[in-house]
C-alpha cells in the first residue's frame, strides 16, 4: 500500500506539471518563432510617424476619415478601375459614408478628364506626398491627419475589386473602433 506521504508527493508534482508545463510550452513556441500572431487588417500599416504636418502639407479635409489616390499623368484602365472601386467603396461604407472622404490628389501633368464622371474631392499634394503616393496607391488617413494604411496598385481588375472588399472591411473596422471623425 502506498503511504499517505508518497501518495501527496505525487498529487503535488503532478499539480506543478499541470501548470508548469503550459508556460514551459508557451516559451518554447514563442523562443523558436512558431507562432505566427493573428493580422485582421489587409492593408499595410504604415509607420506612425507619417502625417500630413510631417509630409508638410495642410490637411484638406480635417476632422475626417479620408481615402487618398493619386491621379497619374495618363489615367488608363487601372486607373479607371481604381476610380470606379474608390466610388463603390465609399457606397458600399453604407450609414458611414458621411464620415469617409474620398480625395484624389492631382498635379499639374494629372489626366483629370478621368474625373469628369464623378465628384470627388480634389486637392493638390506636397512633393513629399506626391512621391509617397506615386504608385498608385490608396492610403486611409486618419482624423487627425496621420496616414494609417496602404494598398498597393493590383494589376487585374478582379484583384482590384478584391482589394476594394479588404479596403471596405479595414475602413468598417477603424470606424466602428473610432471615437473621433
Amino acid at each position: 500500500m502506498n503511504s499517505p506521504q508518497k501518495n501527496g508527493k505525487k498529487t503535488l508534482l503532478l499539480l506543478l506539471l499541470a501548470f508548469a508545463l503550459p508556460v514551459i510550452a508557451a516559451k518554447l513556441v514563442l523562443s523558436f518563432n512558431l507562432y505566427q500572431g493573428g493580422v485582421t487588417n489587409k492593408g499595410q500599416l504604415l509607420d506612425t510617424d507619417i502625417s500630413y504636418q510631417s509630409l508638410a502639407m495642410v490637411n484638406p479635409q480635417p476632422h475626417e476619415w479620408q481615402l487618398l489616390y493619386q491621379l497619374p499623368n495618363h489615367c488608363d484602365a487601372v486607373c479607371k478601375d481604381r476610380l470606379y472601386i474608390l466610388q463603390q467603396s465609399h457606397v458600399a461604407l453604407g450609414r458611414n459614408q458621411d464620415r469617409v472622404h474620398t480625395i484624389i490628389m492631382i498635379n499639374e501633368h494629372s489626366d483629370t478628364a478621368a474625373l469628369d464622371s464623378s465628384d470627388f474631392v480634389t486637392a493638390i499634394p506636397s512633393k513629399a506626398l506626391s512621391q509617397l503616393l506615386a504608385q498608385q496607391e490608396l492610403v486611409i488617413v486618419d482624423p487627425l491627419g496621420s496616414l494609417v494604411m496602404s494598398y498597393p496598385i493590383a494589376a487585374d481588375h478582379q484583384s482590384q475589386i478584391m482589394q476594394g472588399k479588404a479596403l471596405v472591411a479595414d475602413l468598417r473596422k477603424l470606424l466602428k473602433l473610432s471615437r473621433i471623425g
